[in-house]
């Protein structure tokens, strides 16, 4: 038996080919866009809807196996790695999306100084910059005269 399937009987999800093949595809591509998984899991299944990759993306977020990751200005990307407190860098130029794992303990900033009675449960840190393809190759703008 796959890992994949192991995982979804466990979560106490069906096995399907959809929700399989997503969960195979975000193992070997993470952060990526709900157009990129259809694109990879059409490669392998064939015919897929994108309602269907929202469904399988919706039912593994709901059951903790993926985590969606909202960055301002950018679609939706989706990643296995979910349950634990890391962070991401983002590069300003491409959108390439890396994780970050915490080393300041298990769950920083977790305090603000002020929770205006929320109870907090979780913090997210986005750190932005250019990654190293794109800080060797200038823009547009710095490009031209």
């Amino acid at each position: 038996m796959s890992d994949v399937t192991t995982t979804l009987r466990a979560a106490g999800l069906r096995v399907t080919a959809p929700r399989r093949a997503v969960l195979t595809w975000l193992a070997a591509h993470p952060h990526s866009t709900v157009d990129e998984i259809g694109t990879g899991v059409r490669s392998v299944l064939g015919s897929v809807s994108t309602q269907a990759v929202y469904d399988v993306l919706g039912a593994c977020a709901e059951a903790d196996l993926i985590r969606r990751i909202e960055l301002p200005g950018h679609p939706a990307r989706f990643e296995r790695r979910a349950g634990d407190n890391h962070h991401h860098v983002v590069c300003r130029r491409c959108g390439r999306t890396e994780d970050v794992d915490c080393v300041v303990g298990a769950a920083p900033c977790l305090t603000p100084g002020d929770a205006h009675g929320f109870l907090i449960d979780e913090a997210e840190v986005v750190f932005w910059g250019l990654c190293p393809g794109c800080r060797r190759t200038p823009s547009r703008k710095e490009a031209s005269p």
